[in-house]
């Protein structure tokens, strides 16, 4: 039945619509979570927020990402990817539109609005993957994957658009409320998107897996064979994973390499453009749109990549491309060549690596693991690199004396040291792939599951 999935040329329009909706549903989620970013500015003067106040509103939507990641991937596997999509959708828009109430200088209840929507963030970019994969062909599922993941940076534009133009006639209260929108979104996805099958077999719900996966490539049930039995898996505890330490240490190792140097970049790059450049703010924020443009063509390029040479080539060329880059950023910050910038090159080809590489990343986290604990390995590996969203600033921080442990003051002197801080952790991303990491590009989840099941029992 699975092989008739994984025999399919071509994506079928109901595969496209599970497709577009895992892109639309990240595309808006992260459209509220970077919201804050822009709002903040609004706020931080007329309310007169300490710098402990702002930093509290700053982490607390990624303490919640890291915490949703690791429950809601949890809740997935134990009762289904299509019922944790939509209820993170619902999660993330309803905690968001709750902000439109934020009393005036209630930067309190701002920060606990936040982890909620950050909770939910967390566990619909853990969930969305997985139900994408599951419902494609597996020579097409690392591009499928991929591609998803390109569409991210565009919440962040669309949520600097409505804050640019919108924010006169709606005020930023207004700007929270736009974000209930997804909400609405959740009734599109109950109209399309069945149950994973891959879920619904682990289950013992074998005639409903095939009429799954007949919807998806859109032929009668009966055409499909059925499986002679399908025994219901046992429900395991978190503490399972541990018994696949490969899949563990390579999925971590990643995620909080790539999260920890990409982060810390995006922090410190447009403030360094201007002391090292000489430009003014708004030239900075233009030589950053092409950083942000080097990562959209990295996502499509990794996407490519991973499908044809395999997720572990493509993870070791993402890994030391990204750490040579980051490296020669920080050496060369005072070089020109030809009047070019060495300095903004670089960053311009580190982003090509270590924002483009999470093209690859992301579906690699969730195929790693065997069914009855894809979302929840994916969730735990998620959760723990998203630690890289404190430990980056904060490392920078202890480094340079800074006080300001969220966005520590860029200096010249301190170039050098942050970058080869930054290239560690890319480093440290090269080195799961090469030492931990294993092919999983064009292999049925069914090979895989059989594979990984197999080195779980005789570990």
């Amino acid at each position: 039945m699975f092989a008739r999935l994984d025999e399919a040329r071509t994506l079928t329009s109901n595969q496209i619509k599970i497709v577009a909706a895992a892109i639309i549903g990240d595309m808006l989620e992260f459209f509220d979570y970077f919201l804050i970013g822009f709002v903040l500015a609004f706020i931080i003067k007329p309310w007169q927020l300490t710098g402990g106040q702002s930093a509290v509103i700053l982490l607390s939507s990624g303490v919640g990402a890291i915490l949703g990641a690791v429950i809601w991937g949890r809740i997935a596997d134990l009762y289904g990817r299509r019922k944790v999509f939509i209820l993170t959708v619902l999660n993330f828009s309803i905690a968001s539109g709750l902000l439109y109430f934020t009393p005036d200088n209630g930067w309190i209840y701002l920060s606990v609005m936040r982890f909620f929507v950050g909770f939910g963030v967390g566990g619909l970019y853990c969930v969305d993957l997985p139900l994408v994969q599951e419902f494609v062909p597996a020579r097409r599922r690392g591009f499928i994957g991929g591609i998803v993941t390109v569409f991210i940076p565009l919440g962040v534009m669309l949520a600097s658009s409505f804050a640019a133009f919108f924010t006169e006639t709606i005020g930023w209260r207004g700007l929270f409320l736009v974000g209930l929108l997804p909400a609405f979104f959740t009734l599109v996805v109950r109209a399309w998107v069945p149950e994973s099958p891959h879920w619904l077999m682990s289950q013992g719900r074998r005639e409903e897996a095939r009429e799954s996966i007949a919807w998806a490539l859109q032929v009668p049930a009966s055409s499909l064979p059925l499986p002679d039995s399908a025994p219901k898996q046992d429900a395991v505890p978190w503490t399972d994973l541990f018994k696949y330490p490969k899949s563990l240490a390579v999925s971590w190792m990643a995620s909080i390499g790539a999260q920890t140097a990409g982060y810390g970049i995006i922090l410190w790059a447009p403030t360094l453009f201007v002391l090292q450049l000489g430009v003014t703010p708004a030239q900075a924020a233009k030589l950053f749109l092409w950083v942000t443009v080097a990562g959209i063509i990295g996502r499509i390029s990794f996407s490519l990549l991973s499908e044809t040479i395999g997720r572990r080539p493509a993870g070791l060329i993402m890994g030391a491309g990204g750490t040579i880059c980051i490296a020669a950023a920080g050496l060369m910050h005072d070089v020109f060549l030809g009047g070019v910038s060495m300095f903004w090159l670089m960053i311009v080809f580190a982003d090509f690596f270590y924002d483009g590489g999470f093209a690859v990343i992301g579906p690699y986290m969730a195929e790693v693991w065997p069914t009855r604990l894809r979302t929840t390995g994916m969730g735990s590996a998620y959760g723990f690199g998203g630690l890289g969203k404190i430990i980056g600033p904060l490392g920078l921080a202890l480094m340079i004396g800074a006080s300001d442990v969220i966005k520590p003051q860029a200096t010249i002197d301190a170039i050098v040291p942050a970058f080869m801080y930054f290239a560690a952790w890319m480093a440290v991303c090269f080195c799961a792939f090469l030492f931990f990491g294993f092919e999983t590009g064009k292999k049925s989840f069914t090979d895989i599951d059989s594979t990984l099941e197999e080195r779980g029992t005789t570990r």
